[in-house]
């Protein structure tokens, strides 16, 4: 079982919607997925209890439970992480995980603190060594603005593949209301966003985002 992990211990850039949308667009390609919540806010819980049976099973496990363990058969687990992990849980999380995706949105501030994540992430063992893989996401981005430039600019600077960007958009809310993702919802709605989520796709069912055995 392959272990993807959503990560930044910044507050508010987006983990839990780039969990949930990448488990959905997962589901819908054919694999087993199971998706957990190690946030204390349960936001991910939340979101599961919500989905509807007429869309691709997913799994939900809640770290309330005390493990975090998938059914058999699974061919993807998907963590949400918590805002604010460091230190051994960080070493913890990228040790289990063979992917880890790095959302960071288009803020001055945002970019202070990956900065500091980022410059921490990269000197572990696993990470340097190349048994974990990361992608880095520009999220809630307004294309052609000055901010999104630097963003796009601060990505560049690092070895780690800039995977995609994603727009702010409304979509992200109304599916998140009713327990889906942008690959739930009709085309004529979100092609948009499909076709911003394939890049994406694309290097995390690639080779190139899994280490080598």
């Amino acid at each position: 079982m392959r272990t993807i992990t959503v990560i930044n211990p910044k507050g508010g850039c987006g983990k839990t919607t780039i969990a949930t949308c990448l488990a959905s667009h997962l589901s819908w390609d054919g694999y087993k997925v199971a998706l957990a919540d190690l946030d204390p806010q349960q936001s991910t819980t939340d979101w599961g209890a919500l989905r509807s049976e007429e869309y691709p099973e997913i799994e939900l496990i809640n770290h309330g439970s005390g493990q975090v363990r998938a059914s058999r058969g699974t061919d993807i687990l998907v963590l949400d992480s918590p805002a604010g992990v460091h230190g051994k849980e960080l070493g913890q999380l990228v040790r289990r995980s063979q992917t880890l995706l790095v959302p960071i949105l288009p803020s001055p501030i945002d970019m202070r603190a990956s900065w500091r994540f980022l410059e921490q992430l990269f000197s572990l063992a696993p990470v340097q060594k190349g048994k974990v893989k990361v992608g880095l996401i520009a999220n809630r981005v307004k294309e052609n603005t000055l901010i999104y430039r630097e963003l796009t600019g601060f990505l560049g600077k690092y070895r780690a593949p800039y995977v995609a960007h994603l727009r702010a958009s409304m979509n992200y809310v109304r599916a998140a209301e009713k327990g889906l993702g942008v690959a739930d919802l009709p085309r004529y709605l979100a092609e948009r966003d499909w076709q911003q989520w394939k890049p994406l796709m694309r290097w995390v069912e690639s080779k190139r985002s899994q280490p080598k055995n």
